[in-house]
């Protein structure tokens, strides 16, 4: 009853925009893996695990640059874990030359800058800093944490609600720009 001669026809995934944009950038991921990591298989198993944490936390309305910083991100985390692993050290406690720093190919437009630096003052001063080391300046949690006089665990935790108070500032910026139709 439950077997079939013929083996039933999976569902076809729904290919919205940003998973086709997404599967598109998924090869200048693996690029920016390879570089990272020196061989194929690791690079190639990187990437298909960017793909396997990000493809189905995007929103279907997502933008081109979103998709692409949120697949960098998405890599750069995976690459973090992956050497974590190798070395048996935490994430906090990896060294920086392990190519995990942001390239400048990948740097935003003028536009952009203007945009986050809104943004950014729109953010008390501590979650400004906190994301200005982490991100602008590409500091590592520890170097974070040292510069500011705060533990590893309280960075981590200023920087997730810096994010949340960033993206709710800058949804409202969004919207607006969308305008209505």
């Amino acid at each position: 009853m439950y077997l079939t001669s013929k083996p039933a026809a999976m569902p076809k995934p729904a290919e919205d925009s940003s998973t086709q944009i997404a599967l598109e950038e998924l090869e200048a991921v693996y690029g920016f893996i390879y570089l990272r990591v020196g061989n194929r298989p690791d690079a190639e198993d990187l990437t298909q695990e960017v793909a396997v944490k990000a493809l189905p936390r995007l929103r279907c309305d997502a933008a081109a640059p979103e998709i692409r910083g949120y697949l960098y991100a998405t890599a750069h985390s995976v690459l973090a874990a992956f050497w974590s692993g190798r070395f048996r050290l935490a994430e906090s406690e990896l060294p920086e030359n392990l190519g995990l720093a942001i390239q400048h190919e990948f740097l935003p437009s003028a536009g952009t800058a203007a945009q986050v630096r809104s943004i950014l003052d729109g953010l008390s001063p501590h979650h400004r800093r906190v994301l200005e080391l982490r991100f602008l300046l590409g500091y590592s949690l520890r170097e974070v944490a040292d510069e500011m006089g705060k533990t590893i665990g309280s960075v981590k935790i200023m920087q997730m609600r810096a994010l949340r108070t960033a993206a709710a500032h800058s949804r409202p910026a969004l919207v607006s720009g969308m305008g209505s139709s």
